[in-house]
């Protein structure tokens, strides 16, 4: 049970990796993003959530870790809709649980 808490944590961490990286893209220029402080959090966060990955591979199947990291794709609604103020529609919604849902019966 640890080793699935570990991975819901990891698909967050993975998420707000994204969201760091995201907002390092909005520099008008390739030279301005290296200096971008975003760039760097959400490359510690990408490295983190990858340890963490490699950690949990190892106590839980492949086959079930690889679908159930598709949890990201919640915690990254969440975050767009309050940190980006991006709408989230039935559609997008659907979408997400249909792929969630999809992954869970997978990795049964």
């Amino acid at each position: 049970m640890k080793y699935y808490v570990i991975l819901i944590i990891m698909t967050a961490i993975g998420s707000i990796a994204s969201l760091f990286l995201k907002k390092a893209s909005g520099n008008e220029n390739f030279l301005k993003m290296l200096f971008n402080l975003n760039l760097y959090v959400g490359g510690g966060l990408y490295l983190l959530s990858a340890v963490l990955n490699i950690h949990v591979l190892k106590y839980l199947d492949y086959s079930v870790v690889l679908p159930l990291t598709s949890i990201t794709y919640i915690w990254t609604m969440v975050l767009s809709y309050f940190s980006l103020k991006e709408r989230i529609t039935a559609k997008k919604v659907l979408g997400v649980a249909l792929i969630v849902g999809g992954a869970v019966l997978v990795s049964l």
